[in-house]
């Protein structure tokens, strides 16, 4: 069976996408760029004894994706224990709502965001009170 077990965040602006995850989401950055050639970034996105995955931020190769155009590729979504607390820091830092929280009922809260660099990812906060 094959698992996820990293993902990369293409961006534009390096320190701009730095300081909106470490912001809204506390993570901390590992400087990869010998390694990778490139401007490249690891992402530690929590404790090794947490559920959930690491991956990078790198510099984006090719014009980002255009607004409204299908989704290529895969969105991360994100586990938070206060929805409303990170959708503020979103906006605080930079970030747009994509489509607005919604109720996964009896089971969770769930909306999308855009940061910085116009990607898309997604905010999950476990309700079975959802409705």
């Amino acid at each position: 069976m094959g698992r996820v077990i990293h993902f990369e965040i293409h961006v534009n602006d390096m320190d701009k996408a730095k300081a909106f995850y470490g912001e809204v989401f506390d993570w901390t950055f590992q400087d990869w760029s010998d390694y990778a050639g490139m401007p490249y970034f690891g992402v530690v996105t929590g404790e090794e004894k947490e559920l959930g995955i690491n991956g990078a931020l790198m510099l984006r190769q090719s014009a980002p994706p255009e607004p409204n155009q299908a989704l290529n590729g895969y969105v991360c979504t994100i586990g938070v224990e206060d929805y409303d607390a990170t959708e503020a820091k979103i906006i605080q830092n930079g970030g747009t709502v994509a489509m607005p929280k919604a109720a996964l009922p009896g089971m969770a809260w769930q909306g999308y965001y855009l940061d910085t660099e116009g990607n898309i990812f997604g905010l999950h906060q476990p309700d079975e009170n959802a409705k």
